[in-house]
């Protein structure tokens, strides 16, 4: 079945093997890239109307400062959330400041956070 080369070969193989397997492997230390905390179990509760906005601010912030006191990340829309809690109790410096800072993490929300803004000072 096995010509003399071919047993030859097997040690390569195998050695080629374990080395494109190891590569697949993951890094069970790494880190995800951001900090989910529980954001999107209170998107979901906020949207069912189950919370009011107060309720958002302080769970949203809870998990700011979990990220932060664990050195990641806060997710996409994290911040834009946040803005609009604030903005929804009339705190207008605290919408503005966080859909800002929603921009500056994520550059690709341009488009959505300047139709919020916009859409703020119409009102």
């Amino acid at each position: 079945m096995f010509g003399k080369q071919s047993i030859g070969r097997l040690p390569l193989l195998v050695v080629f093997s374990a080395i494109t397997l190891t590569a697949c492997v993951t890094n069970p230390q790494r880190q995800p890239l951001y900090y989910w905390g529980d954001f999107q179990d209170q998107q979901y509760t906020y949207f069912k109307g189950e919370k009011g906005p107060e309720e958002g601010i302080l769970a949203l912030e809870k998990i700011r400062e979990e990220a932060s006191s664990k050195g990641r990340n806060v997710p996409p829309g994290l911040m834009a959330q946040l803005g609009i809690f604030y903005g929804m109790t009339g705190r207008m410096d605290r919408f503005e400041e966080d859909l800002q800072a929603e921009k500056r993490l994520f550059p690709e929300s341009s488009t959505y956070v300047n139709f919020l803004l916009k859409k703020k000072q119409e009102q």
